[in-house]
């Protein structure tokens, strides 16, 4: 019972993400284009239903997985979030009523048992209530300085696979962070009340390391083919999560032969992703699932 709820949570943030993907995207195709930054784009997309019920989406994901991370490990809930592609696919495909090729669901197949089998081996456990100053130091510190290289090797490479490799992976470090700050804050909040939320200093933490990744993911998109970023960003998350799960909260990972059926399931999930970020563009230039998106 313990581990049902932060599970459910999490699928519900990760279906809720990928809804809010699908939506905002279908709204963004309804608004004049333009090759430079216009701020009147935010006013446009205001007027339309289905990108307002897009950021509720994201919303409703940002408490799903807050409620998450209160109740479960980060190594649980964190890597949970590697669904939201192939959801976002079949949401995708359902919305414009188009079928997808059989290989693509394979490749939902692979994640999708790829990532029970990876969760039911390591089987995750432990749920720190309090991080030390001094653990999140070196932590913080490393997290920080790997973003920083990794953009700034991104920015010195022509648009391409290494840089949005380099992105992506600066990403996934940035959302990996964002998690384990958010699951501080909101433990606080719950222990302590609003008043200590609002003055702890993991609150503005996670806040700006999420508009960093935000900043750090438009990068890893216009550097290149989602094949270099979306696997650095997917499985970058997952991994780092779960180390900053075990480094930070002291949460425990099954050992010894449970290894096995973990590198198993990691190798079915990394399969999977790479065959879903592979997906050929169709006759418009866009991802074939995502056409109607």
């Amino acid at each position: 019972m313990g581990v049902v709820v932060p599970v459910l949570l999490a699928v519900f943030a990760a279906l809720s993400n990928a809804l809010a993907t699908v939506l905002q995207r279908r709204a963004a195709l309804t608004v004049p284009q333009s090759d430079r930054f216009r701020p009147g784009l935010v006013l446009d997309l205001l007027r339309r239903p289905v990108w307002v019920a897009g950021i509720v989406a994201v919303i409703a994901a940002g408490a799903g997985q807050a409620a998450a991370l209160a109740t479960g490990p980060l190594a649980l809930v964190q890597p949970l979030f590697v669904l939201e592609l192939p959801l976002a696919l079949l949401i995708a495909s359902l919305a414009s009523r188009r079928r997808l090729p059989v290989a693509l669901w394979r490749a939902v197949a692979a994640v999708v048992l790829g990532l029970g089998v990876a969760m039911a081996a390591a089987s995750p456990s432990g749920n720190r209530t309090h991080v030390p100053l001094d653990r999140w130091l070196p932590a913080l510190a490393a997290a920080v300085a790997a973003v920083v290289l990794l953009a700034a090797a991104g920015s010195r490479r022509p648009p391409g696979r290494a840089r949005a490799g380099c992105f992506g992976a600066a990403t996934a470090l940035c959302y990996a962070l964002t998690a384990a700050l958010m699951k501080s804050a909101v433990l606080v909040l719950t222990d302590h009340g609003i008043g200590a939320f609002l003055t702890t200093w993991q609150t503005y933490a996670f806040a700006a390391t999420g508009i960093c990744a935000l900043l750090m993911l438009e990068h890893a998109m216009q550097g290149g083919p989602l094949v270099a970023s979306q696997p650095a960003l997917t499985l970058g998350d997952a991994t780092v999560s779960v180390a900053l799960g075990v480094l930070l909260y002291e949460e425990d990972l099954r050992a010894g032969w449970w290894l096995v059926p973990q590198l198993l399931g990691v190798a079915l999930i990394c399969a999977g992703v790479l065959s879903l970020a592979r997906i050929p563009p169709d006759a418009e230039g866009r991802t074939l699932p995502a056409g109607a998106v």
